[in-house]
């Protein structure tokens, strides 16, 4: 019987000859704790960015702001969802034949699996659209991109996610439970089927496609920042700027380690037709390292941040000493220059005085 076209039995013939073992007590520990701890930071970076977004008043850091929310609040709920069904998996030992009689389970797992697995990724790659564009074409980026706008992209984002993850159940093709039958996702053994390999090198390939837009557009912003440092001296109000940039370059190399494995092992599967050499512990490890991204995405807006880089200055400026500082003084002085325009523009009172030196500068 071909499992992947009967839905009430998708995935019954790999609990039968599964020979994935993995130690239960190990297996709910990892479980747990990552759902524990992905839950709490993803907690705190929403508060912090939710307090950010009241208090920061340009447009420029606001759309950021939105975006970045989106990402976190996207990571906190796939920690819950999926972690939650993990658990009841782990709780039930793994006896998916007694509580997943029609399936329904299985194909909810796989469909968050899909969805919370891509959504980052392409919230990530937007943000750094709007970070290029935001430093590349300010003008346009002023009047385009507003709070609306950002919403939007947003529910496109979420919708496209969607779509992929429904994907299969739209064509009638069952998410399957995988070896170790401790999750659900798109059939990865004994694959001959050109839509199964579809649905496997679909996935692996969006997800690179994110990172590489990511890398493209950072690196352009980057270079453009770089480059007004070099040419301008005045490097006033433009902390924001680096500060974002950081958080995104961090974002982006975080997604790198923690997604390649799970990406590559996918397309390898999808490519071998049906002769892939990929182990269950193999793709365990590396669902595991994907499972790490969600974890140290909040951290990047926990720890880079301009309080924490303010202090990391003047740790590092008392413990390098003078001669160390020497040599890189221009650039350690525009940090601070920054940081401390970028605190009074937070305030009330240093913005309205921050917006009107432009004025007073045009009546010279």
């Amino acid at each position: 019987m071909n499992s992947s076209k009967s839905p009430g039995l998708a995935g019954f013939g790999v609990l039968k000859n599964s020979t994935c073992h993995t130690e239960k007590k190990i297996s709910v520990f990892f479980s747990i704790i990552f759902m524990t701890v992905g839950i709490l930071s993803n907690s705190l970076a929403i508060v912090i960015l939710m307090k950010a977004y009241q208090r920061f008043r340009q447009k420029s850091k606001a759309s950021f702001l939105l975006l970045a929310s989106g990402l976190v609040v996207t990571d906190l709920f796939g920690h819950l969802i999926n972690g939650a069904i993990a658990v009841f998996v782990y709780a039930s030992d793994k006896d998916w034949i007694r509580f997943n009689q029609s399936n329904i389970l299985c194909s909810v797992f796989g469909i968050c699996m899909v969805f919370f697995g891509l959504c980052p990724l392409f919230l990530g790659s937007v943000m750094a659209v709007e970070r290029c564009i935001g430093v590349t074409k300010p003008i346009f980026h002023s009047t385009k991109m507003t709070s609306r706008h950002v919403k939007m992209m947003l529910t496109m984002v979420c919708l496209f996610a969607v779509l992929i993850a429904l994907l299969p159940i739209l064509r009638f093709r069952a998410y399957q439970i995988q070896a170790s039958r401790t999750w659900c996702f798109y059939k990865t053994e004994h694959v001959e089927d050109w839509e199964d390999r579809f649905y496997l090198l679909l996935f692996s390939c969006l997800g690179f496609l994110a990172l590489a837009i990511s890398f493209l557009c950072n690196a352009v912003t980057g270079i453009t920042l770089l480059r007004v440092k070099f040419k301008s001296q005045q490097r006033q109000g433009r902390s924001h700027h680096f500060e974002m940039i950081i958080q995104l370059l961090a974002i982006m190399c975080v997604s790198c380690i923690c997604w390649s494995p799970f990406l590559v092992t996918m397309a390898r599967i999808g490519i071998s037709e049906g002769r892939s050499k990929e182990t269950c512990e193999t793709i365990l490890f590396a669902l595991r390292m994907a499972t790490w991204n969600q974890i140290l995405d909040p951290w990047v807006y926990i720890l880079l941040r301009k309080a924490v880089l303010r202090n990391l200055y003047k740790i590092t400026s008392g413990c390098c000493g003078v001669h160390v500082i020497n040599l890189h003084m221009w650039e350690l002085s525009s940090i601070k220059n920054s940081l401390k325009v970028a605190a009074i523009s937070e305030s009330p009172v240093g913005a309205k005085q921050m917006n009107l030196q432009p004025l007073s500068s045009m009546g010279q």
